[in-house]
């Protein structure tokens, strides 16, 4: 399965809207390795030393804004991965600016950064084959909030076109 729709509002919770309301219908696969083309591109298009800076006194730096996006990535494939087979326990919710404190992402160089990013597209990519279109509406619970898989898959890259957005506009 290469491709599946986008989800309905109420299959998320109102906060994700941010994200999905960025995305249009298109095939799953190619978005998701056309937004892995164009975050490479625009990385590249950077000089040396971009990637050290926030944008603004406290801000994140890009280093640190790509290891957010990788550790949310995995955060809700994980979460995908456990509503889709079946899990019944809540998940967990997770601290954004704790994760990327811990996450130590500075002494990481750039290109393992951006390697490390392309290598969870990958996993992605290799996970969507194994779901059922009915097991994309099944409802779990993250972070106390009703979810399906369906929602979680869209919300990856629409969290990245908004970090992008926020990259070109402010960095």
């Amino acid at each position: 399965m290469n491709t599946f729709s986008l989800p309905n509002k109420g299959d998320y919770p109102v906060f994700f809207e941010t994200y999905i309301s960025k995305l249009s219908q298109e095939n799953y696969s190619d978005l998701i390795q056309k937004q892995l083309i164009e975050l490479k591109a625009y990385f590249s298009s950077k000089s040396e030393g971009w990637e050290n800076q926030g944008y603004d006194q406290g801000k994140w730096s890009p280093k640190e804004v790509l290891g957010h996006i990788i550790d949310t990535e995995r955060i809700m494939l994980f979460r995908a991965l456990c509503i889709a087979r079946g899990e019944k326990q809540m998940l967990p919710g997770f601290d954004q600016d704790h994760y990327v404190v811990e996450g130590r992402f500075s002494p990481v160089s750039f290109s393992a950064l951006i390697q490390d990013f392309e290598m969870q597209r990958q996993a992605l990519l290799s996970f969507i084959p194994t779901l059922s279109e009915e097991v994309l509406d099944w409802v779990g619970s993250a972070n106390g909030n009703a979810i399906t898989p369906r929602a979680l898959l869209w919300i990856i890259p629409g969290h990245l076109e908004h970090h992008l957005r926020i990259f070109k506009e402010r960095y």
